[in-house]
């Protein structure tokens, strides 16, 4: 069974920027197409960004394209999430797991513990 934990979080100021990783232990995901999501206090979790299993192909939520870039390391079975230009309705905590274009977010039945990102005015 996989274990993704995802670190990286912090305070950070509005227009500043953040890296947060996940690292995936147990089993590869480099067959995988991996994903972010967050979740905001008193709000449900939603998508923020996938990647296919190579790299070549990557998705986002409108609210961050252009701000948010999400890659991968398979050698090190880390994806990464860039996020720059960072605003206070960023806040939330960050979660990866896999990614299946079909799902919906509430399909989801495993999430790791996250890291919180909070983004200050």
């Amino acid at each position: 069974q996989v274990q993704l934990v995802e670190s990286g979080g912090g305070l950070v100021q509005a227009g500043g920027s953040l890296r947060l990783s996940c690292l995936a232990s147990g089993r590869t995901v480099n067959t995988t197409s991996m994903g972010w999501f967050r979740q905001a206090a008193g709000k449900e979790r939603e998508f923020v960004a996938g990647i296919s299993w190579d790299g070549r192909q990557t998705d986002y939520a409108a609210s961050v394209r252009g701000q948010f870039t999400t890659s991968r390391d398979n050698a090190k079975n880390i994806i990464y999430l860039q996020m720059k230009n960072l605003k206070p309705e960023g806040t939330a905590v960050y979660y990866c797991n896999f990614y299946y274009t079909s799902y919906t977010v509430h399909q989801y039945e495993h999430w790791g513990q996250g890291t919180q990102v909070t983004v200050s005015s």
